[in-house]
């Protein structure tokens, strides 16, 4: 019975490293070769495994790049983006939110990149990730102008359908990109620009911004 269990143990670990060369060989594929699809030949090749192997761990070239996602979110800040959202200040739920979003995305930029050229020449191509990035995306924005009206924080002028667009422009990868790649901006700076942009634009000021009066 204990060498059946250890005999299980070990062909749990195998299957685990094999899952993890092919979706590491789907990241150095993206950033290998930015302008071509990545084919399961080779990404199957890069893994040493077969395409067959690949088709039993993941189903379809869209569970391939679906469980590629899940684990570069897992990679890159997930759980920081979690805590952050749970937040029970609209305020500090934006700049905390948009920070850890950004930062996930800043840490492997040049692969959210080339997903996003993907999805827009040929949405097939990642098996459908990227849109599905986006609607978590949409749904958490929706969440944060939600909060923001709930706890008294829009500026006055600003509904809570404005709110959503202006935070689903300032938290998209382009607005990321634009900063870091067009501006040459450090990430810190550019989270810190992309944070700052969004309370101004949705946000009252804070008490501890508005200016004293004078007696």
């Amino acid at each position: 019975m204990a060498t059946r269990k250890y005999e299980q143990v070990l062909r749990a670990e195998a299957a685990a490293e094999t899952r993890r060369r092919i979706l590491e060989a789907v990241g150095q594929r993206l950033r290998e070769a930015p302008t071509e699809q990545p084919s399961l030949e080779k990404v199957a090749k890069l893994a040493n495994v077969s395409r067959s192997t690949i088709y039993a761990d993941f189903g379809s070239r869209a569970g391939l790049f679906d469980a590629f996602v899940a684990d570069l979110w897992d990679r890159t800040g997930l759980e920081d983006l979690g805590e952050a959202v749970k937040s029970g200040d609209a305020r500090e739920h934006l700049r905390r939110g948009i920070a850890a979003a950004s930062r996930m995305k800043g840490q492997e930029i040049a692969i959210y990149r080339v997903l996003h050229a993907m999805d827009r020449l040929d949405p097939e191509s990642a098996g459908g990730a990227v849109r599905h990035m986006e609607e978590d995306r949409k749904a958490g924005m929706k969440k944060l102008a939600e909060h923001l009206a709930e706890g008294g924080v829009l500026r006055e002028d600003v509904s809570k359908e404005q709110a959503f667009d202006a935070l689903w422009v300032l938290t998209s990868f382009e607005a990321l990109d634009l900063l870091v790649t067009g501006r040459r901006m450090s990430l810190d700076r550019a989270i810190n620009t992309l944070v700052t942009m969004a309370e101004r634009s949705v946000c009252r000021p804070s008490r501890s911004r508005q200016p004293r009066s004078k007696s």
